[in-house]
């Protein structure tokens, strides 16, 4: 079978926010029934919750359903949200005014490649969830137009792909090798989200970290999933919960200790803003 052609950026874009608008009156109740994503939510959440000061102004790129921009908001916090997909803005509002949180939510369809096109204002925090990122092939032209948003201090967590997944490598023993090593590739691979097809890349922590440079500093990695499985092992979780509580509980033990920080089904990496770091 020949592989599909890779598409450009822009019809690449195009696919991806086909695609989520497709999913998003879905995503809701696939996330519920889904115990390692309600895990993995915990886990980002716990690694916020060190770096978002009370009432901090964020910045959600890729906002999706608006899942965690209502948790913020409840906790106090106010949300700028912006996503491409029409139909993932559709059920945030619907979160939002049902939860009567617009004083505290605010959104605009706007892709995270077209940041200069926010409005004039500066955020304590940056926020992007479970994968979002991972549909561009260069972080670069996102990251050189944050910091007129950003506050001096302020803090940038990512929640990426990486490209190395140890439970995806344990496929290749079952020959499986298209999803073992799909990861490696520099070209990345295709992705199918409701019939749509689109290209998603993987980075390394290190690829990430160089993309920001000088002005951006490390201030936490952690794995997510490294030792226990990822989503869509679902049946793995369900056959074997007793099993798979220990393993999640060794990957918070281990999450932020190399190479689990960094080899996992994501990892979370949260940056610090210091414009004075400027060369």
């Amino acid at each position: 079978m020949t592989a599909p052609a890779l598409l450009d950026p822009a019809t690449n874009a195009e696919q991806v926010r086909k695609a989520f608008s497709a999913q998003a009156p879905f995503f809701d109740a696939y996330e519920s029934s889904n115990p390692v994503l309600a895990w993995m939510r915990r886990q980002v959440y716990a690694h916020e919750e060190e770096f978002l000061t009370p009432g901090a102004s964020i910045l959600e790129l890729n906002a999706g359903t608006g899942i965690d921009a209502v948790h913020f908001a409840g906790m106090g916090h106010s949300v700028f949200a912006i996503d491409n997909a029409e139909g993932m803005l559709a059920e945030l509002e619907k979160k939002m005014l049902g939860r009567g949180l617009g004083d505290r939510i605010e959104f605009k369809r706007l892709s995270y490649t077209d940041l200069d096109a926010l409005p004039d204002r500066r955020f304590d925090h940056v926020f992007s969830n479970f994968g979002g990122l991972n549909c561009v092939p260069d972080l670069r032209p996102i990251a050189r137009q944050l910091p007129r948003h950003l506050k001096p201090g302020a803090t940038v967590t990512m929640v990426i792909m990486p490209r190395i997944c140890p439970w995806e490598l344990l496929h290749s023993a079952t020959g499986n090798f298209r999803l073992a090593f799909r990861r490696l590739s520099k070209k990345g691979s295709t992705a199918n989200v409701e019939g749509v097809r689109f290209q998603a890349y993987y980075f390394s922590s290190r690829e990430v970290l160089a993309s920001f440079g000088p002005e951006f500093s490390l201030a936490r990695l952690r794995g997510l999933a490294s030792v226990s499985p990822p989503p869509h092992m679902v049946p793995f979780v369900r056959k074997r919960p007793s099993l798979y509580n220990v393993l999640t509980r060794i990957d918070e033990r281990l999450s932020t200790i190399p190479p689990f920080d960094r080899w996992a089904d994501h990892f979370i990496l949260t940056l610090r803003y210091s414009p004075s770091s400027r060369k």
